[in-house]
């Protein structure tokens, strides 16, 4: 009688374990082992031990299994989230050889060649006192930078672009907010003004291939970016004819040191390294190409964005405003 009582009440427990076990030990016995499960069957079940003992290596099998699924939901879960925020993973780039695409700053179609047959030398001669102030306050701001770094190009050039990528975005980012106001269109002036200073982020990550700032020069790096993006985005609310001037004369400032970078590499007074991967990516160069042919394309950019703000300038100088004017998008 009482074996009889022992087996029913064994499979009383077995059925309220299947039911209740997956919540009550689901975040137990982590480190079970399948391996260790053995079967009831061969357990005396006549005695409370033989009874208790059933209990545990059910609750035991069942949290193993419980933990197991949910480890390997979690795996899953995982995968996906890092595959792709919707779950879908994303396409394989390639380059134009059919190499594996390796950046992730940029995409195969945003390559570009730049155009170095644009002219280099080309001025903007300050006539109205909005000129004379732009062209001034660059200067101004030239010769404590040439003071500074002298013939230290690459040192130079890593500061220059923390600066230069500022306008753009500054720009941009008022002419977006603008339109949205006015419920307008820009006439692509966004987007060019956002192509800039993404080409301008792209020179810098380049450089930093080739050379890693100094605590120092972080230091100062982030000392002047601070002044310099509130004090262009006050000048930009103020008067952006003013400040797409300033921009055109840091930029004609930008390919006359690049000139002088090209020169001395030139003459061998710095080594003409070879170029980095990133340079020949974005810039679809030979894959023999060295500093030089980077430098060259950079200072390409440059006299872009140099006519880019100048026109921008000129346009709103005549009692224009830029979404009149087509900008000029597509070059990068």
């Amino acid at each position: 009688m009482n074996r009889n009582h022992t087996v029913m009440a064994t499979k009383v427990s077995q059925l309220l374990l299947t039911q209740l076990a997956p919540r009550l030990f689901s975040r137990t016995s982590r480190f079970a082992s399948r391996s260790a499960i053995v079967e009831p069957s061969k357990i005396p079940m006549d005695t409370t031990i033989g009874t208790a003992r059933v209990l545990g290596m059910h609750a035991r099998n069942l949290s193993t299994h419980a933990s197991n699924s949910d480890k390997e939901k979690k795996d899953d879960g995982d995968k996906k989230a890092v595959s792709s925020y919707w779950g879908i993973a994303p396409p394989s780039l390639t380059k134009a050889d059919g190499s594996a695409w390796k950046w992730n700053c940029f995409r195969p179609w945003e390559a570009y060649e730049a155009d170095t047959s644009i002219d280099i030398k080309k001025h903007h001669k300050p006539v109205t006192w909005n000129d004379k102030i732009a062209f001034g306050i660059v200067q101004a701001l030239k010769y404590p930078t040439y003071f500074y770094f002298q013939k230290k190009h690459i040192h130079h050039a890593v500061l220059l672009e923390t600066v230069a990528a500022v306008p753009g975005m500054v720009g941009g980012m008022l002419l977006h907010a603008k339109s949205l106001r006015r419920f307008e269109q820009s006439g692509g002036w966004i987007k060019a003004l956002l192509e800039e200073a993404e080409n301008e982020r792209m020179h810098l990550m380049t450089f930093i291939d080739v050379y890693r700032p100094k605590w120092h020069e972080r230091a100062l790096v982030f000392a002047v970016q601070g002044v310099f993006f509130n004090a262009y985005f006050l000048a930009y609310l103020a008067s952006p004819k003013l400040a797409h001037r300033i921009t055109g004369y840091l930029e004609e400032e930008a390919v006359n040191s690049y000139t002088e970078f090209l020169n001395d590499l030139e003459k061998g007074e710095m080594e003409d390294i070879p170029a980095p991967a990133i340079a020949i990516d974005y810039w679809c160069l030979p894959q023999n190409s060295t500093l030089k042919d980077v430098v060259r394309v950079i200072r390409a950019d440059e006299a872009h964005h140099r006519d880019l703000n100048h026109y921008a300038s000129d346009i709103q100088c005549g009692g224009h405003e830029l979404k009149e004017y087509p900008a000029p998008i597509g070059y990068h």
